[in-house]
């Protein structure tokens, strides 16, 4: 019965550096990714709050430009050195310096620098709706959330969990995936609309 033991030992370590090795590989070749992307927000009695939708481009490594189409016109746009986001029915916008606005976030995962294990613990989640799940947990206990869940299929990333430190879940689900597109670096530029108020990091 040793040997049996050993072999699951085995068998689970190479799983494991599997979705570990397979997720940094993704980061490392994907140098720019679209697609659209729904949210649902839980509570912690996982009953349905939120629900939006819309769409995002990035380019590692900093910039991104992530667009909410519904329930309500929301724009957030990382530059490579602030992060800006535009709240289009308060006409007002919020800017923050990248490395404040990142740190240890979901952001950070996907438009970050490929060295992710200096920011978060990684390890493998097992399988569930046909996707390969690998959990991420901050290094920084300052982070206001508990875990993030990666779900990896055919496309790379599909899919990510967020759950904070009130046991809030939110579930992103993403399609219409496109790795490595030829990106307008303009949707990484960002002038606040005129008569808008702008507050934070100016």
């Amino acid at each position: 019965m040793r040997w049996l033991a050993v072999l699951l030992f085995a068998v689970s370590a190479l799983a494991q550096a599997s979705s570990i090795d397979r997720f940094k590989a993704y980061l490392t070749t994907t140098r720019s990714m679209r697609a659209a992307f729904e949210q649902k927000v839980y509570d912690r009695s996982r009953r349905l709050v939120q629900e939006s939708s819309g769409s995002f481009v990035l380019q590692r490594p900093g910039r991104f430009r992530w667009t909410y189409d519904k329930p309500s016109e929301q724009v957030i746009v990382g530059d490579g050195q602030r992060v800006w986001i535009y709240d289009k029915e308060l006409n007002q916008v919020t800017v923050r310096k990248l490395s404040r606005a990142l740190g240890a976030t979901p952001a950070a995962l996907l438009a970050g620098s490929s060295d992710v294990e200096r920011t978060f613990d990684l390890s493998d989640a097992g399988e569930q709706d046909g996707l390969e799940w690998l959990e991420a947990k901050p290094k920084d206990r300052e982070a206001g959330f508990d875990r993030i869940r990666i779900g990896l299929g055919a496309s790379g990333v599909q899919a990510m969990e967020l759950t904070d430190n009130f046991g809030q879940t939110t579930s992103l689900r993403f399609s219409s995936i496109v790795r490595n597109p030829q990106v307008d670096p303009g949707l990484f530029r960002f002038e606040p609309p005129k008569g808008a108020d702008v507050l934070g990091d100016k």
